[in-house]
């Protein structure tokens, strides 16, 4: 059966080092109940509480369930290997110790920190990639990241291709998948970040079927993919220009890629993440208007 989540990042509680301010927790997780979710994903390290009892009991008072939790690392970068299973490794413990021990770990690259791949998302060209040995150092990175999390709390890891970072395009996420363990590590696909990143998720998601173990919903809007790519803005600039809208509102065919999770029989999770910057829009609306767009879809 599939479930449908929200996350702290569609209150504008991003992983980036931003200006502004996001709600707390509290509100976030009310406001996802309230709108119909029946899923939260963690957030940063810090945004719920880090005390297990207390994390479940705030998700339990609501009858939320926790999936995941996003985790940045710079794979690319052999010293921030051992800093990042660290993190990831204690993550879990914490999401397996509050009583959800089939959360995933979110994996990513450290998206908006490189300068290049900031400043050039949604267009990023071949030479902008990893050198062959930085591909060989940041596979081996997550291959052992999700290893170490699986053999010290039984929690699987997905990695979350994502603009901005090195894992953008589809030539980049086929080079990840080919170059990783099935075993080890799984893919969330999500369709807004995909369709920005210059691909059709709906392609990727029967490329990826087998290795697809959870989805990010998130719509993409073409014009103003094509304002960034004609501005140069950076990734923040069209995030903030509204490159994710509200689902239903942009480019990604919804329609056909809940047909063909139905035929395929995915059971596990799909997250609504309507990425906004701190203090931007009106997320409970939005949240409101994705979660009926969903069960438009029969859903």
């Amino acid at each position: 059966m599939i479930k449908i989540a929200n996350a702290p990042c569609s209150w504008g509680a991003l992983e980036f080092d931003l200006g502004g301010k996001a709600p707390d927790y509290i509100q976030v997780l009310n406001e996802i109940k309230e709108t119909g979710y029946v899923g939260t994903e963690l957030g940063d390290w810090g945004f719920m509480p880090t005390d297990p009892s207390e994390l479940k009991n705030e998700l339990e008072q609501r009858n939320l369930i926790l999936l995941g939790a996003f985790i940045p690392v710079l794979l690319k970068d052999l010293s921030k290997h051992s800093d990042g299973i660290q993190n990831a490794v204690k993550t879990a413990k914490l999401m397996k110790d509050a009583g959800f021990p089939n959360a995933f770990i979110v994996l990513a690259d450290e998206n908006g920190t490189i300068p290049e791949r900031t400043n050039n998302a949604g267009r990023i060209k071949p030479d902008m990639s990893l050198s062959s040995e930085e591909w060989k150092i940041f596979c081996e990175g997550a291959n052992k990241l999700a290893e170490n999390v699986l053999s010290e709390t039984g929690l699987k890891t997905v990695f979350h291709h994502h603009c901005g970072g090195y894992v953008e395009t589809p030539d980049e996420v086929k080079m990840l998948m080919d170059n990783t363990d099935p075993n080890l590590l799984g893919l969330v696909l999500d369709m807004g970040h995909y369709k920005f990143g210059g691909g059709d998720p709906l392609i990727a998601l029967k490329e990826y079927q087998d290795r697809i173990w959870h989805i990010h919903f998130k719509d993409c809007d073409e014009e103003i993919a094509k304002l960034s790519r004609s501005n140069n803005w950076d990734y923040f600039e069209s995030v903030k220009n509204g490159v994710f809208c509200e689902l239903g509102k942009g480019s990604v065919d919804f329609e056909s890629i809940v047909k063909q999770l139905v035929n395929t029989k995915y059971d596990g999770w799909i997250v609504v993440e309507q990425d906004v910057l701190p203090g931007m829009g009106k997320p409970k609306e939005c949240a409101l208007h994705n979660r009926e767009f969903i069960k438009s879809l029969g859903l």
